[in-house]
């Protein structure tokens, strides 16, 4: 019913407007049959004349002219809004919220972020950076970005980042002081920098594997925090070891602040994927960000 009052309602106005069927059918690009059939099926429906037809003319009713005026303004505003859209290609806007961890928002989603924003000004993105495993259906999330092993089988998921490796490491002057631990087991002899799960509450273990063999270790130590920065200062100024991502701690690793242990044990392990709940067409600021954030092999 509706589709037929829309399209009976189109051909209405456009004969309306032009104050003849031939015109109008022309303008339409139907028969004037059809446009005709068209506006005497509403004026049925509606059980009113809306439009006074003679040999020569064609005009409105005072009905019809009442009802023209009242519904082409609606019909101007959806036009409009479809012109915006069209006009979205060309220049994107919209609004992308997106949830990621700590890490992945500092090293993988704001790099790109910076060149992203500069080329479509009109795209905001809104960041909310929360280490759990956050639920972006019922929050209301577009996109979030976690590992490759935390991201739930029914969600697509779009690569982003390379293979990672962590990195265990403190101060020159802590290692001086207490020696540099031989395996993995040694590291419960040591003062390390413990890291607070986000959901459970517990504390992380930290994970090694080489040669084939696989292990966690649950260390102890006099800080713990939930904040990446935090762990990697604390190590620098000497507090004990920490279990860091790689690539977090190059700079200081290269000035000599900190140095590496067990690296034979740090194995390298899937990266960060863009995860978002359906595969159906996406606005357009949305398809360009998946395209921009999508990782590249060299």
């Amino acid at each position: 019913m509706l589709k037929e009052n829309f399209n009976d309602l189109l051909s209405f106005l456009a004969v309306a407007r032009e104050r003849s069927f031939t015109k109008a059918a022309a303008h339409l690009g139907v028969s004037q049959s059809a446009l005709s059939h068209s506006v005497r099926s509403l004026e049925e429906r509606l059980e009113l004349r809306l439009l006074t037809r003679t040999t020569r003319s064609v005009a409105p009713t005072e009905v019809g002219e009442q009802l023209a005026s009242r519904i082409e303004p609606h019909l101007a505003d959806i036009e409009n809004e479809l012109i915006a859209l069209r006009d979205m290609r060309a220049r994107p806007a919209g609004n992308i919220r997106i949830t990621a961890g700590e890490h992945a928002s500092d090293y993988v989603l704001w790099p790109i972020l910076k060149s992203f924003l500069a080329s479509y000004p009109d795209i905001n993105i809104e960041i909310t950076v929360d280490n759990a495993l956050t639920d972006i259906v019922s929050e209301r999330f577009d996109a979030g970005i976690r590992l490759g092993e935390q991201v739930a089988k029914d969600m697509v998921a779009v690569r982003i980042s390379p293979e990672m490796r962590m990195a265990v490491v403190g101060s020159p002057d802590y290692l001086e002081r207490n020696g540099v631990p031989s395996s993995p087991q040694a590291l419960q002899q040591h003062r390390c920098i413990n890291m607070r799960l986000p959901t459970l509450g517990g504390l992380y273990a930290w994970e090694f594997a080489h040669a084939g063999r696989e292990m966690r270790v649950r260390v102890d130590g006099q800080l713990t925090f939930n904040s990446l920065r935090q762990r990697i200062d604390a190590a620098r100024h000497g507090f004990g070891l920490a279990y860091v991502p790689e690539d977090t701690v190059c700079q200081e690793l290269k000035a000599g602040t900190l140095t590496r242990v067990l690296e034979e044990w740090c194995a390298p392990f899937p990266g960060y994927y863009l995860y978002y709940p359906t595969r159906k067409q996406h606005p357009t600021a949305f398809a360009l960000f998946i395209d921009a954030i999508r990782y590249q092999d060299k």
